[in-house]
């Protein structure tokens, strides 16, 4: 294992891409670490005591690797840009503009990205906005502190707090443009990897300090088992066998061939997780707007990450989530429409609208497992957390969905790299 390892620093060009994405890596973990000006590191330090016993916050935190609990350059990470790709993938369905750049092929592609550029820094904008006036202590009660991050604050110093979070995240998107350029993976999954992977042993000592050896070894366990399931799943796919019809062009004879369309058991990935999050984190939202004692008094109880209506509620979003980003990532109108066009169809099956519906007859199933998957991993800790009553559990089914995926599609491009250049791979 070790020797075929060796074998990247072998190759100049993949060696040069390897440095080059760890010299990234570390520059973006050296910007998480540097605090705005006008922060109160004693404060900071208070606040990292409370962050895992706050749900919302640590959830939050979780993709920035402690850079928002610590007010950082880089506080922001790279959740602006995630969010505005989601919602330009979303608005690509309702908008005749953006599906028209969409089927344009590179040209359009090139004017999505730069769409989706300027609504991550609008994003950025307003949520560096709201985070300044939260950590401040007016509203603090939005993230479940009541701890002043800013003790000399003035309008203007808050200006330039803002205009320092949104610059941070703008820098971080470039750095994740980077590595997809120029380095090895794609850059925005890379850095969140790196942010993921950065809280774990933190993560890990605070299990343990809590619960004790017993709990820490059984927690570790299973984390191991969802780590094992999540490779299984994740590598779990259904073929759809597709051929294509012959066709004459000129004197040649083209078509004929026959190949397969992979329908993933995860096809959402780590979306609809992070879209259940956000829409249970509406009444945290509304509990502070809402003066009303009882209703107050209901969110903290019944919305904790540990309550058992939370639970509930977490299980039935993800698996609603998930079947609304699969339909919207593989349309089987289009996809049959598609095939259609090239000649191709699926044996058996009659192009048009029985090859729609044979799509989504094989989507629906695929998407139950996936979906019941997703949520099961989610769930998990939180149901360990609330038996236990342990505050900080550093193996989300987040960070263990995220870690997984990354690292295998990075070793992906890799292998596939030395497999080019006569190299043995280590993936089998």
């Amino acid at each position: 294992m070790l020797a075929r390892l060796a074998n990247i620093f072998r190759v100049p060009d993949l060696r040069n891409k390897v440095v080059f994405t760890v010299a990234i890596i570390l520059l973006y973990q050296l910007g998480s670490y540097i605090p705005v000006p006008g922060v109160s590191w004693a404060q900071v330090q208070a606040l990292q005591e409370q962050a895992g016993a706050v749900g919302a916050l640590g959830f939050l935190n979780l993709f920035s690797g402690g850079a928002l609990t610590r007010l950082a350059i880089f506080g922001l990470g790279i959740m602006p840009y995630i969010t505005s790709s989601i919602v330009i993938q979303l608005l690509t369905t309702v908008i005749p503009k953006l599906a028209q750049w969409r089927d344009e092929g590179a040209t359009g592609q090139k004017k999505i990205t730069q769409a989706t550029r300027y609504l991550t820094v609008a994003l950025a904008l307003l949520q560096s906005t709201g985070l300044v006036y939260a950590f401040h202590g007016h509203t603090s009660g939005l993230l479940g502190f009541n701890i002043d991050l800013i003790p000399k604050f003035s309008f203007w110093l808050g200006a330039f707090m803002v205009l320092v979070l949104t610059a941070g995240t703008a820098f971080v998107m470039w750095l994740a443009e980077l590595i997809t350029q120029r380095g090895i993976g794609q850059g925005m999954s890379i850095l969140i990897f790196s942010s993921v992977v950065s809280g774990l042993p933190s993560g890990l000592k605070s299990v343990y300090s809590q619960g004790g050896a017993l709990k820490f070894t059984v927690i570790v366990g299973i984390s191991l088992t969802l780590l094992v399931t999540i490779i299984f799943m994740d590598q779990g796919q259904r073929r759809i066998p597709v051929t294509f019809a012959k066709r004459v062009v000129g004197r040649k004879m083209l078509g004929g061939n026959s190949t397969y369309i992979p329908l993933k058991v995860n096809q959402s990935g780590v979306i609809p997780i992070i879209f259940a999050s956000s829409v249970l984190y509406i009444p945290v939202l509304l509990s502070n707007i809402i003066p009303a004692q009882w209703f107050q008094s209901f969110v903290s109880k019944s919305f904790s990450p540990t309550s058992f209506l939370y639970i509930v509620f977490y299980f039935i979003f993800i698996m609603l989530f998930a079947f609304f980003y699969v339909y919207i990532a593989f349309e089987p109108h289009q996809q049959a429409e598609s095939l259609r066009k090239q000649g191709g169809f699926v044996p058996g099956i009659r192009p048009g609208l029985p090859t729609e519906r044979y799509f989504a007859k094989m989507l629906n199933r695929i998407t139950v497992v996936g979906a019941l998957f997703l949520a099961a991993v989610a769930v998990v800790p939180s149901l360990l957390m609330a038996v236990w009553h342990i505050t900080n559990f550093p193996f989300y089914g987040t960070t263990l969905l995220i870690a997984v995926g990354v690292a295998l599609e990075t070793m992906r491009q890799i292998d596939s790299q030395l497999m080019m250049r006569n190299y043995e791979g280590f993936l089998k």
